[in-house]
């Protein structure tokens, strides 16, 4: 049976562009086919028991504790559009919550709350399980949802990666109050992605603490593409993002010197390497001998690598 979109998800506000909707229909998509889910049967399973969310938290390891400060950041942002705040795990468990009080009872009626599971194979196409699924910031907005009594929810969620790079969860604003325009959309969605991309390099940086970090450049998306160097300067952890950038699988340990002259000529690694030599001329305030012996490279090496990169160095 071919899936029907119905004419207020082609037509409506959310989602702006050509790839959100595909998104979202490869979502339904699955919901249909893969799943085989009734989209008019009522989902939301029971909550987690009190042991069994502690069980999730405890797996969660250091996520909620780096989490902590930017949940309540980003509620101060969100609360008066009607907006609560959730961190999911890797699985869709929700493991803490902000709310508003006068909103409690209506949060856990919907689910917005610790224990919930938002699994997109048992709750169909939703914030935190779609954002899971694709690994991609999604905004489910009221009829988007595939069950039809989820339909009064809008959700957006962003992925957040842990300090390996592996997928650790997802940060979610949802409301069951929503502006039927999604007027607030674009601005939920810039505000959860910069708290996903705080709470990663928190992360990162505690797990490689004293050990030298280093920008590859603009963020792009809920991770920032970051780079731990020891003191020889080999690279030895990387975020998500610096890990796709060079083509890196995530979890996978590294240990490697991008000044090494032989080393992979790819793009990611260009990307990496002028990132480094930026990082110790700044750090020698421009001195290139300065920077060259933190490097452990030669001067004429240092040099050549300034050329062949495009940076502007001074004398």
């Amino acid at each position: 049976m071919m899936l029907q979109i119905p004419s207020p998800w082609v037509a409506g506000p959310v989602p702006a562009g050509n790839a959100a909707r595909m998104l979202l229909a490869a979502s339904w998509q699955r919901c249909e086919g893969d799943y085989a889910l009734d989209p008019a049967q009522s989902g939301l399973s029971d909550l987690l028991s009190c042991f069994e969310l502690r069980q999730s938290c405890d797996e969660a390891g250091p996520l909620l504790r780096f989490a902590d400060a930017e949940l309540d950041r980003l509620h101060a942002i969100v609360r008066d559009m009607e907006y609560a705040v959730l961190l999911a795990d890797r699985t869709g468990t929700v493991l803490t919550r902000r709310t508003v009080r006068d909103s409690e009872r209506g949060c856990r009626r919907w689910h917005l709350w610790p224990g919930a599971r938002w699994n997109e194979r048992e709750e169909g196409t939703n914030g935190i399980g779609t954002c899971l699924a694709e690994q991609r910031p999604v905004t489910v907005h009221m009829n988007q949802h595939w069950r039809v009594n989820l339909r009064y929810l809008t959700c957006t969620a962003v992925p957040v990666y842990d300090a390996l790079g592996r997928l650790a969860g997802a940060l979610d604003a949802s409301s069951y109050h929503p502006d039927p325009d999604a007027r607030d959309v674009a601005l939920i969605r810039n505000t959860i992605t910069e708290a996903a991309r705080r709470i990663e390099a928190r992360c990162f940086s505690d797990l490689y603490r004293g050990q030298m970090i280093v920008t590859m450049g603009a963020d792009d998306g809920s991770s920032a593409p970051l780079l731990a160097l020891d003191a020889d300067r080999r690279v030895v952890g990387a975020t998500h993002a610096a890990r796709r950038d060079m083509g890196l699988k995530d979890g996978d340990e590294l240990q490697f010197c991008l000044m090494d002259e032989r080393g992979p000529g790819r793009d990611g690694f260009r990307a990496a390497e002028k990132a480094v030599v930026e990082a110790a001329l700044a750090s020698a305030r421009g001195n290139v001998s300065a920077a060259a012996r933190q490097l452990g490279i030669s001067r004429s090496t240092l040099h050549r690598k300034i050329k062949a990169l495009s940076i502007e160095a001074e004398a």
